[in-house]
């Protein structure tokens, strides 16, 4: 089994994170954000891995530290989960449809981290979740996960849809992207021979 386990404990934020990547996508979050805990639930459901998440953030700042701190924890958790990168997939990519949006998700497992952003939001807020901060979670998560990421709306009017698209999208890709080849399950899927 996969798994890691971090802890991330500054004076903004206590947090520890939990996580099986050939789990069956049970979940047990508490972020104290409602809205960030529902988007990690469809990361840890539709990308079938395990996931406990604990945080006691600064929230009575704002929302930031602690959007932030919990990305990069599970990102750090994600990678030290792959290992050394043997024989996954290392691609993927996914589209996802939600009502009248569609987001497309695409990655690479290179741990070279980049982000590229092309989804807009129409509104400041969902819950007590800034929407600006939805781009900064997916940039911290790929820092700490080594990812390549490309993240676009190409369809899309409702916040919440396009919000929760994007976190679907990227629990199908890291599923796909994560899995073992069996045909090379052995072998880094690099010719430079180390991720």
């Amino acid at each position: 089994m996969r798994t890691a386990s971090v802890a991330r404990k500054t004076s903004e934020t206590d947090i520890s994170v939990e996580i099986n990547l050939d789990g069956t996508g049970e979940y047990d979050i508490e972020t104290g954000i409602g809205f960030l805990d529902h988007m990690l639930e469809q990361l840890s459901r539709h990308g079938l891995m395990d996931l406990k998440v604990r945080c006691n953030g600064d929230l009575h700042i704002d929302c930031h530290h602690t959007v932030e701190d919990v990305a990069l924890a599970m990102g750090e958790a994600f990678s030290q989960a792959l290992g050394d990168r043997k024989g996954i997939n290392r691609y993927a990519h996914s589209y996802i449809p939600m009502d009248e949006t569609l987001i497309r998700v695409a990655l690479d497992c290179s741990n070279r981290p980049y982000l590229v952003w092309k989804v807009a939001f129409t509104q400041d807020r969902l819950g007590d979740l800034d929407t600006e901060m939805f781009q900064h979670w997916f940039q911290s998560f790929a820092l700490k996960a080594g990812l390549s990421l490309n993240v676009a709306m190409i369809d899309g009017s409702n916040n919440h849809h396009i919000a929760e698209a994007c976190f679907k999208g990227l629990a199908r890709a890291l599923r796909q992207a994560a899995e073992i080849d069996p045909r090379r399950s052995d072998v880094v899927p690099s010719t430079k021979g180390s991720l």
